[in-house]
């Protein structure tokens, strides 16, 4: 038995402040804001590991060359407040993790903005830079500001319809929530999703007449990038890794590291770690005592918070992920038509 269902007494009061909380503002009794273009909210109920990072980079990419785009997130981890605008000048504790990792990979293709206040940072966005879509990164509870489509993820292995409210479980609200998505995306699917499986989701998620379904899964990259040079999949089966994670759930990866590597030492952190240096210096101790062909690998998340450590960078690298849906023709016109229309 997981210890935390102990706690499922005291679910209920988080039930009960949840549920006052959304009540309020389905009857507007909570004001919540709304502007005039298309905004589109990615986010879950559940407490992180759901895949948000690729799939607000999936529409970066469906949207980047058809409108200016713009990406709002809390910027969590960081070491600032207020609205901030990602350059080539920021720090990743100037901007979080996940906006550096988006700057990162798209540089001047899209702006990449921080805020606490979405609200404000909204504004601002349209005050000063006159965006024509945003993306905001996990505002799903963020119930202040109005999105106009909202797509919420639940992973495969932990769906949010066999979870439980804090602290007994992970959810960050009731199950009822997700009636305000308009697309629901299971993600971090296997490669073939057995029939008995597929119809569980579609029973359990109770689609209203408005929504969709999709499920997507993690694709690895062929190639781990580094500062110095990328190492192509034919050069992997050599290679002793040190793996570094700090994210939610590291399992998929760790389980494709074990696949395409020779050995792999595992070094998890929890999610959006900031290393300290005894840990830096942990991670160096380890390679140093691997013998062998050697390397760090790390996530393109992990790396934004790792790559200006000097002792590290030269033997680091990086594995780029994406996603693929079931059906990306029909999500990708879903995303495409309410852009246009709105």
């Amino acid at each position: 038995m997981n210890w935390r269902r102990l706690l499922l007494p005291f679910s209920g009061i988080y039930w009960g402040i949840t549920s006052i909380r959304n009540f309020f503002y389905d009857v507007g009794v909570r004001r919540t804001a709304s502007f005039d273009l298309p905004i589109i909210n990615v986010g879950n109920l559940s407490v992180g590991g759901t895949g948000k990072s690729p799939h607000v980079m999936y529409l970066i990419e469906l949207l980047k060359d058809q409108k200016m785009t713009c990406t709002l997130s809390r910027g969590y981890g960081r070491k600032t407040s207020g609205f901030r605008i990602a350059n080539y000048d920021s720090k990743v504790y100037d901007i979080g993790d996940e906006p550096m990792q988006f700057f990162r990979r798209f540089k001047n293709k899209i702006l990449i903005s921080v805020c606490e206040r979405r609200v404000f940072g909204v504004q601002s966005l349209l005050k000063h830079f006159y965006p024509e879509v945003i993306i905001l990164d996990d505002a799903f509870q963020h119930r202040k500001i109005k999105a106009g489509f909202n797509i919420l993820l639940t992973d495969y292995n932990h769906p949010y319809f066999e979870d439980y409210l804090l602290p007994g479980g992970d959810l960050r609200e009731s199950r009822r929530g997700a009636k305000r998505a308009d697309v629901i995306i299971v993600t971090k699917c296997p490669e073939t999703i057995p029939d008995d499986r597929y119809k569980v989701f579609q029973e359990k998620i109770k689609l209203t007449g408005n929504q969709q379904l999709f499920f997507s899964k993690i694709v690895y990259d062929n190639v781990l990038i580094g500062e110095m040079d990328n190492i192509p999949h034919n050069d992997w089966k050599n290679k002793n890794v040190i793996l570094v994670t700090g994210i939610a759930n590291p399992t998929s990866l760790v389980n494709f590291a074990e696949a395409n590597f020779k050995n792999v030492l595992h070094l998890k952190y929890p999610d959006h770690h900031n290393f300290k240096d005894v840990e830096i210096d942990y991670i160096r101790k380890r390679f140093a005592e691997t013998e062998g062909e050697k390397i760090i690998v790390t996530t393109e998340k992990d790396y934004m918070r790792l790559f200006e450590e000097k002792s590290l960078i030269n033997d680091m690298y990086y594995l780029p992920i994406r996603i693929e849906l079931n059906d990306k023709e029909k999500f990708n016109q879903t995303i495409l038509d309410y852009v246009r229309t709105h």
